[in-house]
């Protein structure tokens, strides 16, 4: 039977010590923790934040709370000249931590060619360190090589690697996509090809996009636990 890991991300704990968060974390019970390294969503950093006593130091931190790490979100264009070694990096410090899933971005689709020669690099690196490439459709509105789950299920399956799956969200897909309508639908049809998946939900306003509570948005997230649940995907 697939083991079932449910992590919750560091996220929303911006402004907050790394040890406050851990300890609120294993205080409300879950028992894994996603470290989230996402360029203009979490707070600012850079390639320092992932040298091995960084690692070291998350591994003590993790530990004092009684956490562990399962998945890393780390979201890079992977089709950036300089992808295959700033995304190499930060992939052993996923790996450091203990993380068998480490989530991306794929790449602007103007960026193609370089995104397929560069995940051939990177595959075989994810290889040697164990760890799943799970790439995640964006929230942006651009266009990217993943805009719903019938793209990413498709790239996957070009490269028929175990090392390379999905991280599907559904409320990026409504910002991304806010036309397409059936966002669990389609993040349902993504789980096949998927190694994990980001739960999350969002309204719209006058004002723009609104987080709130799961089940209270617009994602049917309801749907999309219970298609989790019943085929779980965590490695």
């Amino acid at each position: 039977m697939t083991e079932r890991i449910v992590s919750a991300s560091g996220a929303p704990y911006d402004g907050h010590s790394r040890e406050r968060m851990l300890e609120s974390l294993a205080r409300l019970g879950f028992t894994h923790v996603e470290p989230a390294f996402i360029v203009g969503y979490t707070e600012p950093f850079d390639e320092t934040a992932f040298l091995p006593a960084e690692a070291e130091a998350w591994r003590r931190a993790m530990g004092a709370a009684g956490l562990a790490c399962h998945a890393m979100s780390s979201h890079i264009d992977l089709g950036l000249d300089d992808a295959v070694e700033v995304f190499t990096g930060r992939m052993e410090f996923a790996a450091a931590l203990g993380a068998k899933v480490i989530a991306t971005n794929a790449s602007a689709r103007a960026r193609e060619a370089a995104f397929r020669r560069n995940i051939d690099s990177l595959l075989k690196r994810a290889e040697r360190l164990g760890l799943v490439i799970a790439l995640e459709n964006p929230g942006d509105g651009s266009d990217n090589l993943i805009n719903t789950a019938a793209d990413g299920v498709a790239l996957v399956a070009a490269y028929a690697s175990p090392w390379l799956r999905l991280n599907y969200d559904a409320a990026n897909t409504a910002s991304h996509r806010p036309d397409f309508g059936d966002f669990a639908g389609d993040a349902v049809r993504a789980l096949p090809a998927s190694a994990h998946a980001h739960i999350k939900d969002v309204r719209r306003t006058d004002r723009g996009w609104f987080f709130t509570p799961v089940g209270e948005g617009a994602i049917g997230c309801a749907r999309l636990l219970s298609a989790v649940a019943a085929r779980p995907i965590s490695r």
